[in-house]
């Protein structure tokens, strides 16, 4: 792979982690709710807030993740077992994410109908994010399976005079 296809491709990944913090940073000060709270109260006083950012740190390592995986490959390092043990992190990392989502989507209905309110956006946003998770789990597994047996064929190539 091109050395300028990965550096544009690690840009872009840190572009949106960069991109997903300030909207996880930002947006709480937005809520109809929390406009004159002060930040204690914003950041301190909110359990599901703080489900939020915990939930969002597998996001953050499989971005990680990604940003190694084409680092080695911008190093033709690529048919390592370290790359296969970051694609099966990243596939991890997707399915935490994808359980984490449903339990919050989860929440928020229960909390909804509690209230008498309707929670069908924020589920179908939940129903939304819950598979675009599993299909990046599901394309990191393949991934990682089809380069679990080229790091097998190479080394079997290597052992062969």
């Amino acid at each position: 792979m091109k050395k300028s296809s990965t550096i544009f491709l690690q840009t872009v990944i840190v572009l949106i982690g960069i991109g997903t913090l300030a909207a996880l940073l930002w947006e709480p000060q937005l809520e109809g709710r929390n406009v004159n709270a002060t930040f204690f109260q914003i950041y301190f006083n909110d359990p599901f807030l703080a489900y939020v950012y915990l939930g969002s740190i597998p996001f953050f390592v499989a971005l990680w993740k990604a940003h190694r995986i084409l680092g080695y490959a911008g190093q033709n390092h690529i048919f390592t077992q370290t790359a296969v043990n970051a694609l099966r992190t990243i596939k991890y990392c997707a399915l935490i994410t994808a359980g984490a989502i449903v339990a919050a989507d989860t929440f928020l209905a229960i909390a909804a109908r509690t209230n008498g309110e309707d929670a069908a956006g924020a589920v179908m946003l939940g129903l939304i994010a819950t598979f675009i998770s599993i299909v990046a789990a599901t394309a990191a597994a393949v991934g990682e399976k089809l380069l679990q047996k080229a790091v097998d064929m190479k080394s079997e190539n290597d052992l062969t005079v």
